[in-house]
């Protein structure tokens, strides 16, 4: 693909990325979510990813303690993707760069793409998924919401969920298919 249509493509997706973030911001809005969003976010950051695993781990049975350390592999390796790409792709938040957007309080400042917590949310979710197919229809859509909530609380653009959605797939299936257990 040649230069100057790699630009307009990348234009074309941060135009769209915009106008996404601004329909969601200015019609997708209701008070139960506004309520539960804030909270459920937060399923998709370190203390509940961890302590997630670690609680799976000292519960499980013995044939599945191996997920929750797969899982913890998956995140970690996921989580230094994720930082490695903030540095070399800064992207201002949302919430940062257009004032218009109802956003909620929070503190963060760092680069946006792509959504950490989203990343998270699905490396812990394909890879329980991956070991039991079941779990799809609990696991999944938990890392979908985490996702969205990342975009109706205007802290992230839809391509830096879908970005941190796949990584966070495909870490996990990389893990899951590649250790021995």
């Amino acid at each position: 693909m040649e230069v100057g249509n790699m630009s307009r493509l990348a234009t074309w997706v941060a135009r769209s990325d915009e106008a996404l973030i601004a329909y969601v911001n200015r019609h997708w809005k209701c008070r139960v979510l506004d309520l539960l969003l804030p909270r459920f976010t937060h399923l998709g950051g370190a203390t509940a990813t961890i302590g997630f695993l670690v609680a799976w781990y000292i519960c499980s049975e013995e044939d599945t303690e191996m997920w929750a350390l797969t899982g913890l592999l998956a995140l970690g390796v996921s989580h230094l993707i994720v930082q490695i790409l903030k540095w070399l792709l800064p992207r201002i938040r949302p919430h940062l760069k257009h004032e218009h957007l109802h956003s909620f309080p929070n503190s963060l400042t760092d680069y946006s793409f792509p959504s950490g917590h989203t990343t998270a949310a699905f490396s812990v979710a394909m890879t329980f998924c991956l070991y039991d197919a079941t779990l799809t229809y609990l696991f999944i859509p938990i890392a979908i919401m985490v996702g969205y909530s990342r975009i109706y609380l205007a802290l992230h653009y839809p391509t830096d969920v879908l970005i941190g959605s796949v990584i966070g797939s495909l870490t996990a299936y990389a893990f899951v298919e590649t250790l021995p257990f």
